[in-house]
């Protein structure tokens, strides 16, 4: 009996095992599709796609992600590093895509080299809600249909080369939270209709081509937090309803385009606000004195304006980046809100009309700085204080100033790659480890001696006392 019952299990365990193996596998639909969108790959060059091979559970392919309780594909997310190009894919985006019913998210970003029209196949995926086509080079128009996809809570096409006017039709895409289509060649003005996607949190629209007025129809935005409209050609003034967003913004960029008038006083109740970038407009006046509120923003920058003095007060307890650079400021000195920070990286001061002597600077912190621009000023001393503990300085730029120190006295970072000090009273002998940097200028001191071999041109070395060797007229014997 016990013989009989043993046979009978093996019998049964082992008819069933094919059929679990079969079930093991994705939809033949899902299999297909994912397969031609393969095909349509033609440059691979770390194998993302390996694992896609016909007969094994999709499911389990690199970047696929399924439904747990039927097996069908509900995501496809494919990645690459922008800094490694061998992570990069060529091609197209196969129709075969419109097969994936159940899709509900596509993420193809960073891959670089996928091109072609916005895939028209999407469009025949009922329940898609989240596109990320990020960082290709998909070109063409938007479609004008694209409000046909009412289910999408989420579309980002930024990064990539869509050119024409945003269409009006992407207002009727109201359960959508974020919409990013940064970095194209989109030309033309904001709809006024996109107001109608009161539940977005996240606006960018940078790097394009757009003018005219910004739109004053943010108070439909209660949830806005990132505003990116910077690296545009947008004029006239900050519209007032974006004083409406004062509780929940938390990016607010505009730099890079023709605004003017002045700063507004409401952006100083904006308390939530951790990046403010006004550069590079037209802004004048005074900056307002409401900014003493502005207690936690990390990074402002309203450099390459035509903002006046006095410069308010501000109780910022740890800013992190900083450009106030090419206004008409006379600060005097660098303020005490910055050298009391804790965190900051970034300091950039160029003609802000300081007359110090750097030697009595005596910042908190100086390990973390990346940045440093001081140029233009009437700071005088020496840097060797500063720059000797710095260990991840990237830049220092301090030309035009009156600085006078012992060249050969700089200790040098392993990270520092770009060095100005020209125009300065900088003495002493050019060593081996200034040529090694990647950008250096240290023309128009009092630098005397032969120069270590370089690949620089000379403009990097004239106006000096005695310098002599390549690039200058070669060393008397």
């Amino acid at each position: 009996m016990k013989l009989f019952l043993t046979t009978t299990f093996l019998i049964f365990f082992t008819t069933l095992l094919p059929l679990n193996a079969n079930g093991a596998k994705c939809h033949v639909d899902d299999e297909s599709s994912l397969l031609g969108f393969k095909s349509s790959i033609k440059s691979d060059p770390s194998s993302m796609l390996k694992s896609w091979i016909s007969g094994t559970d999709c499911c389990t392919w690199a970047g696929v992600g399924c439904i747990f309780d039927n097996k069908r594909v509900s995501s496809l997310s494919l990645s690459g590093d922008l800094e490694n190009p061998k992570s990069y894919l060529s091609g197209t985006i196969s129709p075969s895509l419109s097969k994936l019913q159940y899709l509900d998210g596509l993420y193809l970003q960073n891959l670089q080299n996928i091109s072609g029209p916005f895939p028209d196949s999407l469009f025949k995926i009922p329940n898609l809600q989240f596109i990320y086509i990020e960082n290709n080079k998909l070109s063409g128009q938007i479609p004008e249909n694209i409000g046909k996809m009412t289910k999408l809570g989420a579309l980002s096409l930024e990064g990539n080369r869509f050119t024409g006017t945003i269409p009006s039709s992407i207002s009727e895409l109201t359960q959508l939270t974020q919409l990013k289509l940064g970095n194209n060649f989109l030309t033309g003005t904001i709809p006024e209709l996109i107001k109608n996607l009161k539940n977005l949190t996240f606006l960018s629209l940078k790097g394009n081509q757009l003018s005219g007025n910004i739109p004053d129809f943010f108070s439909s935005f209660t949830n806005l937090r990132i505003l990116e409209l910077s690296n545009n050609k947008f004029s006239g003034k900050i519209p007032p309803s974006i004083s409406s967003l004062f509780s929940n913004l938390m990016y607010l960029e505009l730099g890079h385009n023709s605004l003017s008038g002045k700063i507004p006083d409401f952006l100083g109740k904006f308390k939530a606000l951790d990046t403010l970038d006004l550069s590079k407009n037209q802004f004048s006046g005074t900056v307002p004195k409401s900014f003493a509120n502005l207690t936690k923003i990390f990074n402002l920058d309203l450099s390459d304006n035509f903002l006046v003095d006095p410069f308010p007060l501000m109780n910022v307890k740890g800013i992190e980046s900083l450009d106030l650079s090419r206004n008409m400021f006379h600060l005097k000195e660098i303020p005490k809100w910055v050298t009391s920070s804790p965190i900051i990286f970034s300091l950039k001061l160029a003609n802000c009309g300081i007359k110090m002597k750097l030697d009595d600077w005596k910042p908190l912190e100086t390990y973390f700085y990346d940045f440093i621009d001081l140029s233009g000023n009437e700071i005088s001393g020496s840097v060797v204080g500063l720059l000797n503990k710095t260990e991840y300085l990237v830049e220092f730029l301090g030309s035009e100033n009156l600085l006078k120190f012992d060249l050969e006295s700089l200790r040098f970072g392993n990270r520092l790659k770009s060095l100005d000090l020209s125009h300065n009273l900088v003495f002493g002998k050019v060593t081996k480890s200034v040529v090694g940097i990647q950008k250096l200028n240290v023309s128009y001191n009092h630098l005397c001696g032969e120069i270590p071999k370089n690949s620089f041109d000379a403009s990097v070395f004239v106006g000096n006392n005695c310098l002599c060797g390549p690039p200058l007229y070669p060393c008397k014997a």
